[in-house]
């Protein structure tokens, strides 16, 4: 019998370092951290969680903004790596628990930051309905997702005259998919702004991130300048959804 793989399997695999993953990805993580502090920045919180969010690398983030951060993740390898990777930074406590099922009361919590999470997660809307339920009336939601309709795949697309997609697109490679490897998806973000509204959430603003994010770039363009230029293009990139990653501030109503 095939075996049935839990969706936190591949982050419990010791031959999978998620905290080795982000090695070389300075221009990534930096293009993540500008984002949180663009759409946050002046905002206060009580009680934050980081929905998913591995070993802790944006908890620490949310420490700026929050009297509280909980650290919400599925794998216990990565609760594992977390209580080293955040030893002696203050405000925040982990849990083990699925996005599906927080271990929190309705309206306890102030802000939700869910971020490279719903990849994995080809219907969201049971996540996005439990986020909203531990949410307080009008809290705040932080999500990041793998846009599929960023440039270069509309371009793709456009060459061929065909439309782009509005559910989720498996972009495993064949014998992953073989392997029971757990889901990789790309989203349209125009369904997932109505997946958000239908849950009962209001958009705020929206941000294009990583919009440089090309091996071929990161190794002509230094990545202090392309950071620099990160910080430039993110609001005017957002309405056209251009970069690989779409990010949207909502609130719940």
């Amino acid at each position: 019998m095939t075996k049935t793989l839990k969706k936190a399997d591949q982050y419990n695999d010791t031959a999978h370092n998620y905290l080795r993953y982000w090695d070389g990805r300075d221009y990534e993580q930096a293009s993540e951290e500008i984002a949180i502090r663009c759409l946050l920045k002046g905002m206060k919180f009580n009680k934050s969680i980081d929905v998913g969010g591995g070993y802790g690398r944006l908890s620490v983030i949310l420490r700026d903004y929050s009297s509280h951060v909980t650290l919400v993740e599925p794998s216990q390898q990565q609760l594992d790596i977390a209580h080293q990777f955040l030893k002696g930074k203050s405000k925040i406590d982990t849990r083990l628990a699925q996005a599906e099922k927080l271990p929190f009361d309705d309206g306890e919590v102030d802000l939700a930051m869910i971020f490279r999470v719903i990849h994995h997660i080809p219907d969201p809307i049971p996540a996005f309905q439990e986020i909203y339920r531990v949410l307080k009336k009008d809290g705040y939601f932080l999500i990041e997702f793998a846009n599929y309709c960023n440039f270069k795949n509309r371009f793709k697309y456009a060459v061929k005259f065909q439309k782009m997609p509005i559910d989720p697109v498996d972009i495993r490679s064949d014998e992953n998919k073989k392997e029971n490897s757990i889901p990789f998806v790309n989203h349209n973000p125009v369904t997932v702004r109505k997946q958000l509204a239908q849950t009962g959430f209001k958009i705020e603003r929206i941000l294009s991130v990583s919009n440089f994010r090309s091996p071929t770039i990161k190794k002509i363009i230094p990545s202090s300048v392309l950071v620099k230029l990160e910080k430039l293009v993110q609001k005017p990139l957002a309405k056209t959804y251009f970069g690989p990653s779409t990010i949207y501030l909502l609130k719940k109503v």
